[in-house]
């Protein structure tokens, strides 16, 4: 077998490491890792052939007569876990799924990711992607008991959790994973820590290690992590902010125009990008914010937009244009404010690439910007203006998703359909589910 570089650098790496375990990572269609060990003796069998395993255990890959599933090891995406001994250690790498036959599994949320990002590639641009995960910390996984009450960018003694998020973005850093910010948020023990921006491909397996890094890390200090949306109903929830731009193949920014003549310094490829989120999002709401819970966050109050709108300053908006460096090229980019922490990110990026991209093919005309606080209109106000609301519960996020050509078309029917049926099943056993809010409610009125 003819080693390429990256594969010979793993090769030596695994050696001079002294790792024992390379972990072979790769998700199921609804974002949760999955992983197994191989030893250093297989790793080159592995880059030639790939591994075998079980496609009918994992979520929304294969029926059990078809469940026979390879996977190739990604070299570039090799690194020593920090958090494991140093002595007999362990490294990951991401994987690529195929089947039997070598050919791509249409159900590799991977594949999916990387099939838009070739067309974009076709349309002669690349996705540069900078995600803002919050995430809150808890005693434990059995009451949401916060660390502290602290709020937006508060310190010690408020933020009881600063050595824990310290040393979760030193182990982030030590995996190659650059992180630009890292703060307190506004809820009471809620946090947040910003990636710096990279290609979506690689952002995307980053936003997996960083969920389970900061897990780890958090149950080394004993206390729960979690990205769920919505865990205090009094208090804003868990978002994932998405900054995105296009660069071309010289390296350009596609966002941006100093000629702008509306003054934003927006290319008209930028404008048309946004249009095309505007007019899907309530089709990708789906995917972008995947559980029942997520719908708790998107409601007015908190932070969260629910209003499919576009501005600069304004944060009631969908899609923001940030203004921290106003005509710088490089720092061109937009914001989308919907997405939450929880779900799949290869698929997130890919129907929000997806729905840009039509945009820009569709040459869509982005509407006037939005300059007033929507969460204080009226909702005649807002039906006067024409501002169209992101869905409203996981049921009616699913009916726009299934009807949906485009999301269809970004993620493949095998992902599409399966991704259906599952969130439909979700919906409908919520609906049936007795809570305790009803119980407290009727049970001694009625």
């Amino acid at each position: 077998m003819e080693l390429t570089p990256e594969k010979d650098y793993v090769l030596k790496s695994i050696q001079s490491n002294d790792v024992h375990f390379i972990r072979f990572w790769f998700t199921d269609v609804l974002g949760s890792l999955k992983s197994f060990a191989v030893t250093p003796s297989e790793i080159e069998n592995a880059f030639e052939e790939g591994m075998g395993f079980d496609g009918s255990s994992i979520e929304g890959f294969s029926r059990v007569q078809e469940s026979d599933m390879l996977a190739f090891p990604d070299a570039s995406t090799f690194q020593v876990l920090p958090w494991r001994p140093v002595k007999n250690g362990v490294a990951r790498m991401f994987c690529d799924v195929r089947t039997p036959e070598g050919l791509t599994f249409e159900g590799d949320p991977r594949y999916a990711l990387k099939r838009m990002l070739q067309k974009a590639a076709a349309m002669g641009f690349t996705m540069n992607v900078g995600p803002e995960l919050e995430f809150f910390y808890f005693t434990d996984q059995e009451r949401t008991l916060p660390l502290d009450n602290g709020g937006y960018f508060d310190l010690t003694p408020l933020d009881l959790a600063s050595d824990i998020r310290r040393d979760t973005v030193l182990s982030l850093e030590n995996m190659g994973i650059p992180v630009e910010y890292s703060h307190h948020e506004v809820a009471p023990s809620q946090h947040e820590i910003d990636l710096r921006y990279d290609d979506a491909l690689s952002m995307a397996d980053s936003v997996m290690t960083y969920r389970l890094v900061v897990k780890e890390v958090a149950m080394k200090h004993d206390v729960y992590a979690t990205f769920m949306p919505k865990p205090i109903s009094d208090q804003n929830g868990n978002g994932m902010h998405i900054h995105q731009s296009l660069f071309t193949d010289d390296e350009s920014n596609a966002f941006f125009d100093a000629n702008d003549p509306q003054g934003y310094n927006l290319s008209a490829v930028a404008k048309s990008y946004i249009a095309g989120i505007l007019r899907y999002a309530p089709e990708f709401t789906a995917v972008t914010n995947q559980f029942v819970n997520s719908y708790k966050r998107l409601v007015p109050g908190y932070e969260a937009p629910v209003y499919v709108t576009w501005a600069r300053r304004n944060r009631s908006a969908l899609v923001r244009v940030p203004l921290y460096k106003p005509g710088k090229e490089q720092a061109t980019r937009i914001e989308v404010r919907s997405p939450d922490p929880s779900c799949n990110p290869y698929l997130a990026f890919a129907v929000m690439l997806g729905a840009g991209l039509k945009g820009i093919e569709e040459e869509m005309t982005l509407p006037p910007e939005f300059t007033a606080n929507a969460f204080a209109l009226s909702a005649q106000e807002l039906k006067e203006a024409k501002i169209e609301t992101l869905p409203s519960t996981l049921g009616a996020a699913i009916e726009a998703f299934e009807k949906s050509e485009l999301m269809r078309e970004v993620l493949g029917e095998h992902i599409h359909s399966y991704f259906v049926r599952n969130k439909r099943a979700e919906w409908a056993e919520f609906s049936a589910h007795v809570t305790d809010w009803e119980l407290s409610r009727y049970l001694a009125v009625l």
